[in-house]
């Protein structure tokens, strides 16, 4: 006996972007409206990769700025300086306060570089026309949206540092904020223009060349 795996796809059916609710594509090129809420359907999101791309690598280039220019310019009666954000967790650290040293780290440096790895590889994956680790691939897009909707917590926590500066001491941001709120929102479009519906389609394929 063989059995034969139907998608939603296959069976006519599109899923709304903005409800979720399942609904039956008035055409092939022209899927129509969601009779729920009125929001176009779309089988796929147009030029997905495309957009998801540009956005990515628009952001790989913030990040570099961000993490090299000044984020906190202070003043203090004996001068002014200005801090990276690698040089805050320096400060931090050897200052005592290691645990927010690692918050600022983590938030601040890690985050975004792994979101820009795992777009880069959900990316990679879907264009190589992988049918290995879906179920993988799409919890991890699912963190990375969930990440991106606590994204502006790393620019919260660069300004959070103010709170070791001493009295008498006056704080403005410098030009690396204004790369690294770029990174944080660039990332957060490139994670909703990516369609995680392009994952499962080369399996769907295989099925379809196999079956």
């Amino acid at each position: 006996m063989t059995s034969s795996i139907s998608t939603a796809r296959q069976a006519g059916l599109v899923s709304c972007e903005s409800c979720h609710l399942l609904s039956r594509a008035a055409g092939a090129d022209e899927p129509g409206f969601c009779r729920r809420c009125g929001e176009k359907l779309e089988a796929r999101r147009h030029a997905s990769i495309e957009t998801t791309w540009a956005l990515l690598i628009s952001a790989a280039i913030c990040y570099i700025p961000a993490n090299l220019l000044p984020v906190l310019n202070t003043t203090t009666p004996s001068g002014s300086d200005g801090d990276t954000i690698m040089g805050g967790v320096v400060f931090l650290y050897t200052s005592g306060s290691w645990p927010l040293a690692l918050v600022v780290l983590i938030a601040s440096v890690m985050i975004p570089l792994g979101k820009l790895a795992s777009l880069a590889y959900l990316l990679i994956t879907v264009q190589r026309g992988s049918v290995r680790s879906n179920g993988q691939r799409t919890r991890l897009y699912r963190m990375v949206v969930f990440i991106g909707r606590w994204s502006m917590l790393d620019v919260f926590v660069d300004t959070f540092t103010v709170v070791q500066l001493q009295p008498l001491m006056s704080v403005a941001p410098g030009p690396g904020v204004a790369f690294f709120a770029a990174v944080v929102v660039l990332t957060m479009l490139a994670a909703e223009s990516f369609d995680p519906r392009l994952i499962w389609d080369s399996a769907e394929r295989r099925e379809l060349l196999h079956g």
